[in-house]
């Protein structure tokens, strides 16, 4: 199949990681369009951001960190601003001042090879040869929901961290809030003043940090998933693994009850959940905060994932295909790791493509 367009390297999605390799591919010498190409599906510049909930102010935000060469700047007229409407500004302004070529909407469905030694990718309607794959497709698009017995049955309503939209909806209604970390804390906070009632389950006690996240734990955490994503399994979450902070509204949501966690249940029935000592809550609603697995189905076709579940990643670049880079994968799946990764990643790959 002949491509629509040739470029040298696909960055695939524009958040903070994919813009951060754009910059370097730019230093690099690299022209528009025939040098590099972001493809990014989103409709507005902003990445995962524009999709956060808009009660998620600037001020509840943590580790917002500058994109390489232009700073996010003072904040603190925005401090209760929707970080969603900050962010995706700031992203867009860093696209247009550094003349990034991002082509939106582009829904990425695969990426082959192809005869001549070279990748297509391809859209419902477009494709391009490249020489290079930086992918940074996040994980966004991926939420993750576990399975209960009986949870085709419950006859309330079910929602993922991804669709909620803000507390006021669950006014009167008893919530079951599934998840141990970050977002689900916050969503609980917010959610606990209009509900008749809530419980917070999850499948681990959580671990409330009250000591400073110094760089030497952030690179004990990067370590810890550095190593599984180089023995080729799936990659557990950097935020996952830091803890969660204790901050003055989680204190206070302890103080309250509020964060009063309670074991997983065994299942869910029509009208609530069981657990395994025979305990019961009815509840109307269940808020699943369960996280994100990284989005890499189109990458399928080039048959990357080994044994163990994961695709084997030494550093950024993949392991069993030195062309491909994941960037905001694994250890690099922070906002400054994304930033980081992004140098090295375009480094490497620029090395290995001549």
């Amino acid at each position: 199949m002949r491509a629509d367009h040739e470029t040298d390297v696909a960055v695939i999605g524009a958040g903070q990681a994919g813009l951060s390799a754009a910059y370097f591919l730019r230093r690099a010498g690299l022209a528009n369009e025939t040098g590099f190409v972001v493809l990014d599906h989103g409709k507005r510049a902003g990445g995962a951001w524009q999709y956060r909930w808009p009660s998620l102010k600037l001020d509840k935000v943590h580790g917002i960190h500058d994109l390489p060469g232009l700073a996010l700047g003072d904040t603190s007229a925005h401090r209760d601003s929707p970080a969603s409407e900050v962010v995706s500004a700031y992203f867009d302004r860093y696209e247009r001042t550094f003349d990034l070529p991002v082509h939106r909407p582009v829904d990425v469905q695969s990426v082959s090879r192809t005869d001549d030694g070279r990748f297509l990718v391809e859209s419902a309607t477009e494709s391009w040869a490249a020489r290079g794959i930086l992918n940074a497709t996040g994980t966004w698009d991926r939420p993750f929901w576990p399975y209960y017995p009986g949870q085709e049955t419950f006859l309330g309503r079910q929602l993922h961290t991804a669709d909620y939209a803000g507390a006021a909806e669950f006014r009167g209604k008893r919530v079951v809030v599934v998840g141990g970390g970050s977002s689900a804390v916050q969503q609980l906070l917010e959610i606990a003043p209009f509900a008749a009632d809530t419980v917070w389950v999850t499948r681990r006690p959580p671990e409330f940090l009250e000591h400073e996240f110094t760089s030497d734990y952030g690179r004990a955490v990067v370590a810890d998933v550095g190593e599984r994503v180089r023995a080729g399994l799936p990659p557990r979450s950097v935020v996952g693994v830091t803890g969660l902070a204790l901050t003055p509204e989680t204190r206070r949501g302890i103080d309250e009850g509020i964060l009063d966690r309670k074991p997983m249940f065994q299942r869910v029935t029509p009208h609530g959940v069981d657990w395994a000592d025979g305990s019961t809550w009815r509840a109307d609603t269940i808020l699943w905060a369960t996280g994100f697995r990284a989005a890499l189905d189109h990458l399928a076709p080039l048959r990357l994932r080994g044994h163990g579940g994961g695709i084997r990643v030494d550093g950024t670049r993949v392991v069993d295909e030195p062309r491909v880079h994941l960037v905001g994968y694994g250890p690099s799946a922070s906002t400054v790791g994304a930033n980081r990764a992004g140098r090295s990643a375009v480094r490497e790959l620029m090395d290995t493509l001549g």
